[in-house]
C-alpha cells in the first residue's frame, strides 16, 4: 500500500533580512544564486520522500553495496541535511552581528570562557571545515559546541539542537571574496542575528 509522503515547503524567496549583508560585502547576487541551491535541496528532499513512500519495502532486496533502499536513504540524508543547514543559515543572518546576546551569550561564556574565545574557535572551525561550521546545543551536557560539517550530511551530533550554521562552501562567498574565506567569515560575523539564534534554543 502506497503511503502519502509528507513534503517540505520549497522556499520561494529568502528572508528579507538576508539582504542586510550587502553592507558588509556579501552581495544580493550571491544570495540569489544561493537560493536556487536551497530550493534544489528542498525539491530533492520531496522527490526522495515521495519515492520512499511509494516503494514496496522488501528487506530481502536491500543491499549495502547497491540497492534502491540504500541509494534513497543515503541521498535523503544529503538532501534533507542541505535543506535544514541552509534554512538555519539564512534565518540567522542579516542581524547586527557583534557580541552574542541573551541565553546564547551565557552558554557561550560557560563553554568557551569568553565571547572572544568563542569567536576565535568559530573562525578556526570555519577555516578548517570543508563545507559548514555549526554551533549547537548539546542536551546531554547542556553546553554549546562548535562542530565541523564537511558535507550536508557529515558528522551529525546526536541529541544536539542546531543554533547557527555557517556555509563555507565556495559558492557562499566566491563572487564577493574569491578564495579569501577568512574575509567572508569576518563579514558574516558582522551580520549574525543573535535574536534568531536565541529563538532556536530549546525552551
Amino acid at each position: 500500500m502506497t503511503m502519502e509522503a509528507k513534503l517540505v515547503t520549497v522556499p520561494e524567496s529568502l528572508p528579507s533580512n538576508v539582504y542586510n549583508t550587502e553592507r558588509v560585502g556579501i552581495s544580493k547576487a550571491t544570495h540569489d544564486a544561493h537560493l536556487t541551491l536551497w530550493q534544489g535541496y528542498a525539491k530533492k528532499t520531496n522527490e526522495i520522500r515521495s519515492a520512499l513512500a511509494a516503494m514496496e519495502v522488501d528487506p530481502g532486496s536491500a543491499n549495502q553495496i547497491y540497492s534502491q533502499m540504500r541509494a534513497l536513504k543515503v541521498n535523503y540524508a544529503f538532501a534533507y541535511g542541505g535543506f535544514i543547514n541552509h534554512s538555519v543559515y539564512f534565518n540567522t543572518m542579516g542581524g547586527e552581528g557583534g557580541e552574542a546576546t541573551g541565553a546564547v551569550a551565557d552558554l557561550i561564556k560557560e563553554s568557551f570562557g569568553s565571547f572572544e574565545r568563542w569567536v576565535a574557535d568559530w573562525k578556526a572551525t570555519g577555516i578548517a571545515g570543508r563545507g559548514w561550521a555549526y554551533l549547537a546545543y548539546d542536551h546531554e551536557e547542556q553546553r554549546v559546541h562548535n562542530y565541523i560539517g564537511d558535507g550536508q550530511d557529515t558528522f551529525p551530533a546526536w541529541n544536539n539542537t542546531l543554533l547557527l550554521a555557517m556555509d563555507v562552501y565556495e559558492h557562499a562567498y566566491f563572487l564577493d571574496f574569491q578564495t579569501a574565506r577568512a574575509k567572508y567569515i569576518d563579514a558574516y560575523m558582522q551580520v549574525i542575528d543573535w535574536n534568531a539564534v536565541n529563538a532556536r534554543l530549546p525552551k
